[in-house]
């Protein structure tokens, strides 16, 4: 892989977007675009104004003074040395040494595509180099979400360096604007929102891990443009990169204006382009609402089950993992054992973790065996397909752990080729959860764990898989990259990955995929747009997965979100479950060892989640008390036609039973309640099997069951 998306183009014109959409004369040739165009959808509109020195503006978002006079701090796309001296958007050093570059107007087209959104590509161009960028923006008016990016091609003797190159760099207002960001590590991810005001100076939020996005924050943020975020107030623009590795995000406020420039982390990442390849920045997706959060989340939401994840619009299965039951500890027999208990609460999906591979060394604990995908012949002495076989006979589909990205150094395949995985040459290898990653620059490699994963999916019966990634990247050096291109390693890993889970995705159409890394890792549509979902994080306690999914909610769909009941914090069942049911429902637990009542319980709650699924995870989501700052957390889902809603009530700490009024219900229809698997022993909730209208509900609200610590109330509104 030469870069992000490299090509080498047949037709430079439609890079340039120089196509249908230039305006003509009536002679036919080509004129000048106007002076003012927009991007434009419903309720949000990026306004550019090409000024007299050719060069392209844009106008401050929100402003409503279109005649303002530009300043060379408005530029759109702000190059390096030629005269701007805050943060660049891009940074090139030429063939020849020169360290400057401006950047022309040359046009805009605009096309359409069939799903109702518009691409616009902007042209730009060096009046000294022959090095040309495309600004491109692919709007979706009814969503109210763009996607930009931007694309670079140079005709030069020899190759440029490209030292910054940001997928965008919008233009905001610069008093007032508030940043929410969120913080966490391992088993704390999205746990810590933070909100401030942006004030003079450049705030940057970024990751420096290679491989993976996130450990320790997110690559997705919300701007504010009226105080601090409210869920049903105010101007909010949701920012989220698409990229998978190290990236940033810098947010500078000259005093004048403030410039979001996200992309690519330029830190040890700077790029030699060949002339005529095109380099291809990650795409940054822009989500507006001008009634504050909730609107922007239901948007973001249904942009992603139609762009965003695969086969958004199909209900997941319910799923058992065998990971807390058994951990390494397993054979055919105990695993096949699972089975039964596991139909007889109603679950569909059976994903066997970690633990299943190696001969040599083999896979007994986190010391061995990563890079040795065969099946262990003392534990599995058939290999897959037997275990594969038995889940069918029993109603189950089957799934696989795997992290193909990942190798021990107690390997047989470490012992064959150590000259394959990241290292720095002259220092000790520096092992996490004592592996290492393996270098998808080499073509070997690729080779090597597109084989992995065909040998895995294409067993028979195999039908979900759960990708990992283990570890992050601390000796970023390759023995297959020459010494010059060393800082490609950032890029071509991220890029040699997407092409490795596409053909994953296309290959295996019916394969269900779920995205793991660490935990929450690789939470970002860089990747989920190969996977049906992701691991929020290995931290299962149901009392802090309730604000953490309520965080993450802020930019994916709850389907998206494996949501499993585990012992984790030693929390009632009921609650646990409650909490999963609320997003995409498994279990992590040794159904043998369950008491009768705790199975019973576990039995209701996926029979009553089989029910209304088709309503968490196809409605809209509306977020109503913000568990960081109550004493409980609510929210409730509402379906498409606005016939049927679900509402949860977790309780976290004692408090008095006050009505739960929900939101997003067709005040003319009639509701009947019904709460949804009760806990054993407590009072019926007041308005019970009582039937409402839409406006009484959420004038009114319903009392839920729960009113002390880790209790939790579902409740069903429908016909």
């Amino acid at each position: 892989m030469k870069s992000l998306h490299c090509h080498r183009p047949a037709l430079l014109a439609l890079l340039l977007g120089m196509t249908a959409s230039l305006i003509f004369a009536e002679n036919g040739a080509a004129k000048p675009s106007p002076e003012n165009f927009s991007v434009t959808t419903k309720n949000f509109a990026l306004n550019f104004v090409v000024s007299g020195d050719g060069r392209l503006y844009q106008r401050t978002l929100g402003a409503a003074d279109a005649t303002t006079k530009t300043a060379r701090t408005d530029e759109c796309y702000p190059p390096a040395g030629d005269g701007f001296i805050w943060e660049p958007a891009l940074q090139v050093v030429h063939a020849d040494g020169n360290t400057s570059t401006s950047l022309i107007f040359d046009g805009v087209a605009r096309t359409n595509d069939a799903a109702g959104r518009e691409l616009t590509r902007i042209s730009l161009h060096d009046p000294a180099f022959p090095l040309e960028v495309a600004l491109n923006f692919r709007a979706d008016r009814e969503r109210d979400v763009v996607e930009q990016w931007t694309e670079i091609i140079h005709h030069e003797a020899g190759p440029v360096t490209l030292e910054r190159m940001a997928s965008t760099a919008l233009l905001l207002p610069a008093k007032n604007v508030y940043l929410t960001h969120f913080f966490g590590d391992w088993a704390k991810e999205m746990l810590t929102p933070i909100t401030e005001l942006v004030t003079p100076g450049t705030k940057v939020l970024d990751s420096k891990i290679g491989v993976r996005a996130e450990q320790f924050r997110n690559p997705s943020f919300v701007l504010s443009l009226d105080g601090p975020p409210a869920e049903n107030g105010g101007r909010v623009l949701a920012g989220l990169l698409e990229w998978s590795g190290s990236f940033q995000c810098a947010f500078d406020d000259n005093g004048q204006s403030l410039r979001a420039l996200c992309g690519v982390n330029p830190f040890a990442s700077a790029y030699h382009l060949n002339p005529n390849e095109i380099f291809s920045t990650p795409k940054m997706i822009w989500a507006w609402s001008t009634n504050g959060l909730g609107e922007m989340s239901r948007n973001l939401h249904r942009w992603a089950r139609d762009f965003g994840l695969r086969d958004g619009h199909k209900t997941r299965a319910v799923l058992l993992n065998n990971w807390e039951a058994t951990g390494f500890a397993f054979d055919f027999n105990r695993i096949v054992g699972l089975y039964d208990p596991a139909k007889e609460i109603g679950t569909e999906l059976f994903l066997l973790d970690d633990g299943w591979f190696g001969n040599k060394y083999p896979r007994v604990n986190d010391h061995a065996g990563l890079g040795d995908w065969q099946p262990n012949r003392q534990r599995l002495p058939d290999g897959l397909a037997p275990l594969a076989t038995e889940a069918v006979k029993r109603g189950l589909r089957f799934g696989i752990w795997m992290e193909p990205e990942m190798v021990n150094p107690k390997s047989e395949l470490f012992d064959q080729h150590p000259d394959w995985v990241i290292a720095q040459p002259k220092r000790k290898l520096e092992l996490q959860r004592n592996q290492l990653v393996l270098d998808l620059t080499r073509p070997e490699v690729q080779a090597f764990e597109w084989q992995t994963i065909q040998d895995i999916l294409g067993v028979t019966n195999i039908t979900y898989a759960k990708w990992d990634c283990n570890r992050y990247l601390t000796q970023p050096g390759s023995s297959y990259l020459a010494p010059d291109r060393q800082s490609h390693l950032w890029i071509d890993y991220v890029n040699a990955l997407y092409a490795l889970m596409d053909k994953t995705a296309k290959k295996y159409p019916d394969t269900e995929l779920m995205l793991c890394s660490g935990g929450g890792g690789r939470a970002d549509y860089g990747a989920l747009k190969y996977f049906h979902e992701f691991w929020p994080s290995d931290n299962t306690d149901p009392v802090q997965r309730v604000p953490m999914q309520w965080d993450y909610s802020y930019f994916f769909p709850p389907m998206a979100l494996a949501s499993h009941v585990t012992h984790w914090g030693n929390r009632p069942i009921h609650f646990a479950c409650s909490v999963a049911m609320s997003a995409r429902f498994g279990m992590d637990l040794d159904l043998t060892k369950l008491s009768a009542a705790d199975k019973a319980i576990c039995a209701g709650a996926i029979s009553a989640y089989l029910k209304i699924r088709d309503v968490t995870q196809l409605g809209d989501l509306y977020r109503l008390e913000d568990p960081h700052s109550n004493a409980r957390g609510t929210l409730n889902f509402v379906s498409p036609d606005r016939a049927r809603a679900v509402m949860f009530a977790f309780q976290l700490q004692d408090g008095s039973a006050a009505p739960v009024r929900p939101q997003g219900l067709d005040p003319a229809k009639n509701y009947t309640v019904r709460e949804l698997n009760p806990a054993p022993g407590r009072a019926v909730i007041p308005q019970e099997g009582k039937t409402f209208t839409g406006e009484e509900l959420m004038r009114d609200g319903v009392v839920p069951s729960c009113a002390h610590a880790i209790e939790a109330c579902v409740i069903e509104l429908g016909s």
